[in-house]
């Protein structure tokens, strides 16, 4: 059975309103953030949520089948308060913590360069 891609990650960003982004503003200051370890091809962290932060994202961020996140855009991640340097990617949830959020990024990743004028 092919896993439906809306399962994995919201077709589209959804963003937080304002209300709820209220409820998550208490645990900003709580996410831990691991060092970083690689392989030949990427960079890996991962970030830690606390626990009761996850009670407070909006269902529509959980996989219905697994009741972990989804796979969150960053522009989800960074709604809910997630900050890091630019290029990472959620790529994995890790089902017996689900409040631990994988993520990627190519070594050596150059964010793209602005043209200027």
């Amino acid at each position: 059975m092919a896993v439906v891609d809306s399962d994995r990650r919201n077709r589209h960003p959804r963003m937080l309103t304002d209300n709820e982004r209220e409820r998550l503003d208490e645990y900003v200051d709580s996410i831990h953030y691991s060092s970083r370890y690689s392989d030949n091809e990427f960079e890996y962290r991962h970030v830690q949520l606390p626990k009761d932060m996850i009670k407070r994202i909006p269902k529509d961020y959980f996989d219905p089948t697994k009741g972990t996140l989804k796979l969150l855009w960053e522009e989800e991640w960074r709604g809910l308060g997630i900050t890091q340097s630019l290029g990472w990617e959620h790529y994995e949830v890790h089902e017996p913590e689900p409040h631990i959020l994988l993520f990627k990024r190519p070594i050596n990743y150059q964010p793209p360069q602005i043209m200027g004028h």
